[in-house]
């Protein structure tokens, strides 16, 4: 198991469970991933008068026409039992004052089905939960400050891992070999996201011969704090428009339905911006009862903002990429023995535009599915496996390009410029943008401003020559 986040936990503690033995490699401690610091909750039908059938609906409306249907139909049904397991794995969630759970509304969800833990602290709950469980499990061996740098192929399948010590390099050989290693948001220089969160699993797996998928769509989450200072970008969850905070432009007026969904937000801020030459939109929270949301109260006091008198400075960030390494229901990749789960991972559920906390519930009911499946894989082969290096990690320049020039607006010129970048990740973004000759969702051409019919239901997949194909899945 690659990566420590929440995905990554809770596909080891569920092969553990059903006695396989684990090795969690992480590259941070366990509180470094981005699901430490996520503040949204798990999407999850569990109120009287919703339904999964309601929650399909919405994750197909915000996945504009391209999200895929199963895997749709998979996490909406699947996600309640998945919270009420997370319940008997000790996991407290918030609830009213009768006891039952305190459901949230966030954008592009048609009822309250938002389940939190401390408010806006609940990827800290959950994974520091999880990290116990996984530090007490006997059948787990975590190896904190370890980096994996190259998956190993032997006859055609994944037959583990290489990873980085002190000493040098060591091979751990494995019969299925789990990418939970996050997304990529953090290649953009304005982000939400963690330092690493660099695509590190998308590299592992396109240097071994894994197929990526829509590597084009990433979400920009339309509420990011402006700042001087290391606390600049960091999120503003969207359950704080859930609860009354609404934006508003330099003149005070507020310019566009704060519920709707987080491409819809993300590009009338930037409108707005370019219009008025302002730096900023300003997020009113002089409704909302920031009790609930402590952690983003610390950061604003911080920074000399009251938010019982200031409006907080907003505009968007690179927050979440919907692509990544292409996978099954079950998170196999075109890779035998390879699985990917959470961030990483492109089942195709999101779509263009991942619907808010669907992510969270991403994590738990695919990375169930993808442990119960790897349970079924055969020994690795005897062959002497090859490791299949990544190479160097991105640079401060590939990041300053891909906020240029594959941002929330992109066109032709600026994305071919990327195809020369060092870090392959970002060629294949760049690559991926090109093909998709349209605007839709996450993905936004100012040289192709129109959705493209014909696309519906298709998706860009990169081989491992690194060409670009369009596929129509279901």
């Amino acid at each position: 198991m690659i990566g420590a986040g929440a995905a990554g936990l809770f596909c080891a503690l569920t092969a553990t469970a059903a006695g396989a033995r684990v090795t969690l490699i992480s590259r941070t401690p366990l509180d470094g991933s981005a699901s430490y610091w996520a503040q949204g909750g798990i999407a999850a039908a569990l109120a009287a008068d919703d339904s999964p059938e309601r929650h399909v609906a919405d994750t197909i409306a915000a996945g504009r026409g391209v999200a895929r249907a199963s895997a749709v139909r998979a996490l909406c049904d699947e996600s309640p039992e998945r919270v009420r397991e997370l319940q008997r794995m000790g996991v407290r969630f918030d609830a009213d004052r009768h006891g039952a759970l305190a459901l949230g509304l966030e954008g592009g969800h048609s009822a309250r089905r938002i389940v939190h833990a401390g408010g806006s602290a609940t990827g800290r709950r959950i994974s520091r939960q999880l990290a116990a469980l996984a530090a007490t499990d006997d059948r787990v061996e975590i190896l904190e400050g370890t980096t994996a740098d190259a998956l190993l192929v032997a006859d055609g399948r994944c037959a583990g891992v290489r990873i980085r010590t002190p000493d040098g390099h060591a091979t751990l050989s494995a019969r299925a070999t789990v990418l939970a290693t996050g997304g990529a948001a953090a290649l953009w220089e304005r982000t939400t996201n963690p330092a690493g969160s660099l695509g590190v699993g998308l590299a592992l797996a396109h240097a071994a011969g894994a197929d990526l998928a829509d590597l084009e769509f990433t979400q920009f989450h339309p509420t990011a704090l402006v700042l001087d200072g290391p606390d600049d970008g960091f999120l503003v969850t969207e359950a704080i428009r859930g609860e009354g905070a609404t934006l508003h432009n330099a003149a005070g007026e507020r310019f566009v339905d704060e519920l709707a969904p987080r491409d819809v937000v993300s590009l009338a801020i930037v409108a707005e911006l370019e219009r008025s030459g302002a730096p900023a939109a300003r997020l009113d929270l002089r409704e909302v009862d920031m009790a609930r949301f402590p952690n983003i109260a610390e950061v604003l006091t911080r920074n000399g903002i009251d938010p019982h008198r200031d409006t907080v400075p907003v505009a968007p960030a690179a927050h979440y990429t919907m692509g990544g390494v292409a996978t099954d229901l079950d998170g196999a990749s075109s890779l035998p023995a390879l699985y990917a789960v959470g961030e990483c991972a492109c089942s195709g559920l999101h779509g263009a535009n991942r619907l808010a906390s669907n992510s969270l519930a991403e994590c738990f009911v695919l990375s169930r599915r993808a442990a119960l499946a790897a349970l079924g894989e055969p020994r690795p082969p005897r062959a002497e496996p090859q490791p299949r290096p990544i190479g160097t990690p991105p640079s401060s320049q590939t990041r300053a390009a891909l906020w240029r020039d594959a941002g929330l607006l992109r066109d032709a010129d600026g994305l071919r410029t990327l195809l020369e970048d060092p870090f392959p990740v970002a060629r294949l973004i760049a690559a991926s943008a090109l093909a998709r000759e349209e605007s839709r969702g996450a993905h936004q051409r100012s040289d192709r401003a129109a959705l493209d019919p014909t696309l519906d239901g298709v998706h860009t997949v990169v081989g491992a020559s690194g060409s670009v194909g369009l596929e129509r899945w279901e």
